[in-house]
């Protein structure tokens, strides 16, 4: 298949761009903290005007590049379809950039309606995007390089071997998913890798808050399962998990990144971490994509929702609410504390950083020469709903502080008595 021209290659030459000016100017955190993405509309610019803009934001060396660039990319990718003929999908009732995405909508309207239960935020659509990872993640050039097989990525192989994938430790609980999702992959004719992504980004884009998430078509499904032992486990150390997600990404999915891709753990919950008790949100909006998971990680833990004592798990602020070990040591460890910490009250940068790193996650083994760009297809979340807060019955004081170049924001308490977290 031929890529969409300038709406994947074009926000790969800007994530090739941003990621130098990252490295080479950004080198350290400092430069993360506190900012907010510019927007530019670039389809009221001339060309001439596009060239401007453009040179004027290359010159800027501070973080809030990275962040106009997730903004430039999307807007090249809105240019792009106002300028590009579409196509009429067989269906009679939508069109496209490519003919290649037409199958799609299908695929979005029966999954929304039969899997997402018509359009909901439900666990469902959690463990969809959890799927993503699990899949995508499970690479290692480092293993190729010796001559052992390391592993296609987003190849689907999490789904295509699922009696293998799915009785790894850290897959356990994914074979409900995997098991949920099949028929619609039979039914469509879909590779097993572009509906495990495509179907994330359709479950993540019912969570009210959310970004809207990358989806591409012509993936290489896999051949062989992935080896044990390359998806990162919740009671492994900031330097597991730092080294697992560099190998897999050589070397893009640093530390900082690291904290970007966390940010899916908004809208999500654990199932298997505690024996005795299922669907454990990790904060207590599970259902919105918003900054609380970065909020209620830095509180103080004092209870566990269960029986306690589960490898990976340590003590939570919130009845019904489990926090990972992971979890809770990224967030206080010096390499990442501040950028965790920032992403608090900070919407906007939830949204942009976790767009920019599903891109990347979700072609990971993959050539992005070979994809076809449709992103269309997949619908814009609903706008974000609240405010941060501290949970009722909680206070400033039990915050514990990470970040020694920044105090905490200041945020307001919700009211009422002490908040308990329902299952999901």
């Amino acid at each position: 298949m031929d890529a969409t021209p300038s709406a994947s290659m074009a926000s790969q030459r800007w994530k090739v761009w941003s990621w130098r000016s990252k490295h080479d100017f950004c080198a350290t955190q400092e430069v993360y903290k506190s900012h907010t993405p510019s927007t530019v509309d670039l389809r009221a610019l001339d060309s001439s005007q596009l060239l401007l803009q453009i040179s004027e934001a290359a010159n800027d060396m501070a973080f809030k590049s990275l962040l106009t660039f997730a903004s430039l990319a999307a807007a090249l990718t809105g240019a792009n379809a106002a300028l590009t003929r579409r196509v009429a999908c067989p269906d009679g009732k939508n069109t496209a950039t490519n003919a290649a995405c037409c199958q799609l909508f299908a695929v979005r309207d029966d999954i929304q309606q039969n899997l997402f239960h018509g359009g909901q935020c439900t666990a469902e659509a959690h463990e969809s995007l959890r799927l993503t990872f699990h899949d995508a993640i499970a690479i290692s050039p480092a293993m190729e390089a010796k001559g052992q097989f390391g592993g296609g990525g987003a190849d689907g192989s999490i789904a295509i071997f699922s009696d293998i994938e799915t009785a790894f430790h850290p897959n356990i609980g994914l074979d409900e998913i995997v098991a949920l999702q099949k028929p619609f992959v039979a039914r469509h004719n879909l590779s097993h890798a572009d509906f495990i992504h495509f179907a994330g980004a359709i479950g993540a884009s019912n969570c009210a808050g959310a970004p809207q998430l990358s989806a591409f078509v012509g993936r290489k499904d896999a051949t062989q399962p992935a080896p044990d032992g390359l998806v990162p486990e919740p009671f492994h150390t900031p330097d597991q998990i730092f080294d697992r997600l560099a190998d897999a990404s050589q070397g893009e999915f640093d530390p900082i990144l690291t904290v970007w891709l966390l940010t899916a753990h908004t809208v999500a919950a654990a199932n298997d971490v505690d024996p005795t008790k299922s669907g454990l949100p990790f904060d207590s909006t599970p259902n919105l994509w918003d900054t609380q998971f970065f909020i209620e990680t830095q509180l103080r833990g004092t209870l566990f929702p269960g029986k306690g004592g589960n490898q990976g798990e340590v003590e939570s602020p919130l009845a019904g609410e489990i926090r990972l070990q992971s979890d809770h040591t990224i967030a206080r460890d010096s390499r990442t504390a501040c950028e965790w910490q920032s992403f608090v009250n900070n919407q906007e940068k939830a949204q942009a950083m976790f767009q920019f790193v599903f891109h990347d996650l979700s072609i990971l083994g993959q050539d992005i020469n070979s994809l076809v760009d449709c992103t269309e297809v997949v619908p814009i979340p609903a706008p974000p709903q609240g405010q941060a807060h501290l949970p009722a019955g909680l206070t400033m004081n039990d915050i514990e502080q990470a970040c020694a170049e920044t105090p905490f924001p200041t945020l307001p308490t919700d009211p009422g008595p002490r908040t308990s977290v329902a299952p999901v």
